[in-house]
C-alpha cells in the first residue's frame, strides 16, 4: 500500500470515528494556495479543522510529530481562507487525529494547537 492509499484510508477512518462521536461532516481535502485541510467537521459548539496523520507504525516517530509549526501555519492560513468564504459564529478549533494501522490505534487530540 502506497502513502497516498494509507493517507486516504486514514482520512476515511478518521471521518467515521468523528461521525460516531456526533460530529457532522462539512468538507474534505479543502485546498487553498497555502495548503490543505484534511477534514472540516462541526458539532453544536465548534467548527473543527482536522489534520489526519496515518502511519503504519511508529518506527520513524509518532504521527503527531509531523504536525510541526510550519504545517500548523499552513493549516491556519488555509483555515482563514475557508472562513473568508464560510461565515460562522461557532468557536473554531484545530484537532489532530493520528492513526497507527499496525495496531489500529486512533488518537484524537482536541485543541492540538492554537491560532494566534
Amino acid at each position: 500500500m502506497n502513502s497516498y492509499s494509507i493517507g486516504f484510508n486514514g482520512e476515511e477512518l478518521a471521518l467515521e470515528y468523528l461521525k460516531n462521536k456526533g460530529y457532522r461532516f462539512l468538507d474534505k481535502n479543502f485546498h487553498s494556495a497555502f495548503g490543505e485541510i484534511d477534514l472540516i467537521v462541526e458539532n453544536d459548539e465548534y467548527l473543527v479543522f482536522v489534520e489526519v496523520k496515518t502511519r503504519k507504525n511508529t518506527n520513524f516517530g509518532h504521527p503527531a510529530e509531523a504536525v510541526h509549526i510550519h504545517k500548523q501555519n499552513r493549516l491556519i492560513q488555509t483555515c482563514l481562507f475557508y472562513l473568508s468564504m464560510h461565515h460562522t459564529m461557532k468557536f473554531k478549533r484545530f484537532d489532530v487525529i493520528t492513526i497507527i494501522t499496525d495496531t489500529g490505534q486512533i488518537d484524537h487530540i482536541e485543541n492540538a494547537f492554537w491560532c494566534g
